[in-house]
């Protein structure tokens, strides 16, 4: 199947093309990149030369349709928001990794993003991209807004337990900690060397755009009204992404019966591994990989419950799980192409 890349400079975009490089199902058949269209892949990345040598393209949505099969968006937003409706009625499927799709609401889109998203018609074709969650819905989408990487890990962490209404809704605290990669390859002062090393500095507190996206899912799940107080940092390292959260739990429950319950949740799911006897994940552990690892600890005594949930946001995050979605969707097994351990150390 011939799949193309809009954005082909990002690091989501080289990220998709490691993993697809690989997939015995799918051909590379366009790589399109607005700024860099002529140049070849390699030179822009060289560690992929002799194996990836070809120029990038122009967008020409007549020359994708008559192309390719799938698109993926690894794009800044209100990018894919313009070219994703004509993609779709012409038939051809879209994997989006910006937010556009994200937020069912465009009023939402409009207060978190600043400014318009597709028409609605368009975003109730979305399905959110959360693999392990919305499986059903994604084997049968023609569009799919991928999850964004902290959500990614902060759902996966509380998922289990909103289901079962066994925490607060209004008591969730989520301390968010990622690698500068999930800046962006731009340059900015922000991710300047001689700033962030030796380092941690918290950003958008209470307004990052993430979280409206955690609050649809959790409510959309549990049917409740979730408000969720979340403080990103970024912390002088590649890759990687932690996310601890803290939740009052609303029953009595012990250690035991709440790793079992994850356990259950997560039984048939390969790429979310749930530690137990009081396992500690670290970023390290996923470094490369599609993992989600979740650690759970229950203090007795308050009765808080603490989940920490690690990606690496480039893969799980972003590529590694659009991948994970286009399998779902076309009925491979979903580890295709994604069967690769950490790398460690």
């Amino acid at each position: 199947m011939k799949v193309a890349i809009i954005g082909g400079t990002g690091y989501g975009a080289v990220e998709l093309i490691r993993f697809l490089q690989h997939h015995p199902h799918v051909e590379i058949a366009q790589i399109i990149s607005h700024s860099q269209a002529g140049t070849l892949f390699s030179d822009v990345y060289p560690h992929v030369n002799h194996m990836i040598d070809k120029p990038m393209d122009t967008l020409s949505v007549d020359d994708i349709v008559a192309q390719v099969e799938l698109v993926f968006f690894a794009t800044p937003p209100s990018v894919s928001c313009r070219l994703v409706p004509q993609l779709l009625d012409a038939g051809v499927k879209c994997i989006d990794l910006s937010g556009d799709f994200r937020l069912n609401d465009p009023n939402q889109y409009q207060a978190w993003y600043g400014s318009d998203t597709a028409e609605q018609t368009y975003l109730d074709k979305a399905v959110y991209g959360l693999s392990e969650v919305y499986r059903d819905q994604i084997a049968n989408a023609q569009l799919i807004a991928n999850p964004g990487c902290y959500p990614t890990a902060i759902l996966l962490g509380l998922m289990p337990i909103v289901e079962q209404k066994l925490i607060s809704p209004n008591s969730v605290i989520i301390d968010g900690k990622t690698g500068v990669s999930g800046a962006g390859r731009s340059t900015s002062l922000t991710v300047h060397f001689s700033e962030m090393n030796e380092n941690t500095r918290a950003y958008k507190i209470g307004n990052h755009k993430h979280i409206p996206e955690i609050e649809q899912s959790l409510s959309e799940k549990s049917e409740q009204s979730y408000r969720v107080h979340f403080t990103p940092h970024i912390v002088p390292m590649t890759r990687g992404i932690m996310t601890t959260i803290y939740a009052d739990l609303n029953q009595q429950v012990t250690q035991s019966e709440l790793e079992a319950i994850y356990h259950f949740y997560y039984q048939d799911d390969h790429f979310v591994r749930v530690r137990t006897q009081g396992g500690i994940p670290a970023t390290k552990e996923v470094y490369g990989s599609n993992y989600c690892d979740l650690g759970i600890f229950l203090d007795q005594r308050t009765q808080k419950l603490t989940v920490i949930a690690v990606i690496d946001n480039l893969v799980k995050g972003a590529a590694g799980q659009a991948v994970q979605n286009m399998n779902i969707m076309y009925g491979w097994d979903e580890q295709t192409g994604l069967a690769y351990l950490p790398v460690y150390p």
